[in-house]
């Protein structure tokens, strides 16, 4: 089987993701149109429940499998390798049992602990019942999460890659047409609809297990997984699930932070809502499209952190081993620069948009109210993707206590403004569900100051680039902005007409991403972010093109 190289891998890994987070993000258009604003809420409580247990199940170990089979591999203990897999599966296997246990049995008290005492909106039955329509994919995950790791550990990256577009497009087709087929085929109750639709987890699962297993089977003997060994390498089982332990911990940590900070914000929005005034309907409207639908829409920017970490934190790992500390901080620099380069327009961009692209993927149905949760929530994915760099630059530095310290701050600042600033923003007469976002932001930057603070005392971190980013992003977005702005003003679009909507965000996305990034390639500030070589390629190709065709 082959091994993919660090370039090739982070290709492979980054389209993956590309792929299946697009995947992700369309989904909802037909998805949403068929259950409603009510069964959207079913379906967001039974899976922001189900990410919180997914991540306790896992618990970090396929990474920290994967990174140990690594080691083992590359100093040739083989015996040590297949013993450490076969460990960690037993393991997974072990909390995995105990978690789906925990979610189907106590799913009343958990579906109690998220609306409380809402009424008017989805039972306490209902959200019981799709929590444990959707606790089975708890029971193939690890299986499929070891399997991952195990292949990452020799470098095999397509593998866990193609098996996670598997696994979407498994889920998608499920959700999608197990939804209408029960709703508009069988007339099935709406809450047996959304049970099909969060069932469709466990059925990607395992259409990605499959894929994953026949691959470990058909390559058993390249594994060494059909090898008898002769002795034992000299590692006991003991120290090898201390190494699994010390290695998952810094994932776990992170993990349950963004799962907490979803849940966190669902639980304490639904309550102080509720305790506001605001109608059932309304009150699970707004949870559920601050906690899941915004972010559906939001996915493209999240998805730039995640790309840069995968090429990035391999790089810093390096050049801390070999003690380069200075490229360290400019692979920093070199990473939140880009983040704000790219991300900072797109927010303002979408935030601006956000009237059109609510219609597109949810309906008519309170356009203005998902429209302005849009147009505020969309800045959060910013300070998610500088938290993510952050966090990994401390991993790849072994600085794994400030990563608990942070997330933990982080988190608990977040739960602590979360009801205060919503009943000042009420109190003032601004929307109170802006509060939310507003303390999801504050804690991500507690977070980024905390490490960087930190990088900055031990390591001597300057950032004097990341500044100067920020300077010169000043004048390409406000221009940015204001065209954008005009636009809107002066065309008027049908809202009542899809095809309308994406035309106008078509052309307003054009225009405005052109003006942005003219400005800024006359600026010079194209070429300080992304590297005069990295743009000299672009031209070569580009004009490579031009004379083929």
């Amino acid at each position: 089987m082959k091994k993919n190289s660090f370039i090739e891998g982070t290709i492979i890994a980054t389209l993956a993701i590309v792929i299946t987070k697009i995947l992700g993000m369309l989904y909802v258009i037909p998805f949403y149109a068929t259950v409603g604003v009510k069964g959207a809420a079913l379906y967001a409580y039974a899976y922001n429940i189900y990410g919180l247990f997914l991540e306790i199940s896992t618990a970090g170990l396929p990474n920290a499998v994967g990174k140990l089979v690594n080691e083992f591999n590359t100093l040739n203990m083989q015996e040590a390798k297949v013993r450490t897999f076969k460990l960690g599966r037993k393991i997974l296997s072990f909390i995995a049992i105990i978690a789906f246990v925990i979610m189907f049995v106590f799913a009343p008290s958990i579906a109690s602990l998220i609306i409380g005492d809402l009424n008017g909106g989805n039972t306490i039955e209902e959200v019981a019942f799709v929590i444990r329509a959707v606790s089975f994919a708890i029971l193939i995950f690890p299986f499929l999460s070891v399997s991952r790791g195990f292949f990452q550990g020799h470098n095999i990256i397509s593998v866990s890659s193609f098996s996670q577009v598997i696994e979407q497009l498994a889920r998608v087709l499920v959700i999608i047409c197990g939804s209408y087929i029960a709703l508009k085929w069988l007339h099935l109750d709406l809450t047996y609809a959304i049970g099909i639709a969060v069932f469709g987890a466990f059925i990607g699962g395992l259409c990605a297990f499959i894929y994953v297993h026949r691959k470990m089977v058909n390559n058993k003997t390249e594994l060494h997984l059909d090898t008898t060994f002769a002795k034992q390498d000299n590692i006991t089982n003991r120290e090898i699930l201390k190494k699994i332990v010390v290695y998952a911990i810094p994932t776990i940590v992170i993990s349950l932070a963004f799962s907490l900070y979803n849940n966190v914000d669902m639980i304490l929005i639904l309550r102080t809502m509720d305790h506001l005034g605001y109608n059932a309907l309304d009150v699970e409207f707004i949870a559920t499209g601050i906690s899941t639908w915004a972010s559906k829409i939001s996915i493209i920017i999240t998805s730039v952190g995640l790309g840069l970490s995968a090429s990035l934190i391999p790089h810093m790992v390096e050049s801390f081993t070999l003690k380069k500390n200075d490229d360290v901080n400019h692979k920093f620099n070199k990473a939140v620069s880009i983040i704000l380069f790219v991300c900072i327009p797109m927010c303002f961009g979408i935030s601006l948009l956000s009237i059109p692209l609510w219609r597109i993927f949810y309906g008519l149905d309170n356009l203005e109210l998902g429209a302005s949760i849009l147009a505020i929530c969309i800045f959060s994915p910013l300070f998610t993707n500088l938290y993510t760099v952050s966090n990994y630059t401390l991993q790849s530095m072994n600085r794994f206590k400030l990563v608990y310290i942070s997330a933990i701050t982080g988190i608990l600042i977040n739960a602590l403004l979360d009801v205060p600033l919503m009943l000042i923003l009420d109190y003032i007469h601004l929307p109170a569900y802006f509060g939310a976002t507003f303390a999801s932001i504050i804690g991500f930057s507690v977070t980024l100051i905390v490490a960087m603070r930190f990088l900055k005392k031990e390591y001597k971190f300057n950032y004097q680039e990341i500044l100067n980013t920020l300077k010169k992003i000043l004048l390409p977005l406000t221009v940015m902005i204001i065209v954008v702005t005009l636009m809107n003003t002066f065309i008027k679009i049908d809202y009542t007409k899809t095809f309308s909507c994406l035309i106008y965000i078509a052309i307003t996305s054009l225009i405005g991403a052109l003006t942005y990034f003219l400005i800024s390639y006359k600026m010079g500030l194209l070429t300080d972010v992304l590297g005069e070589d990295f743009l000299t390629k672009i031209k070569n190709k580009f004009l490579k093109t031009k004379k083929e065709a």
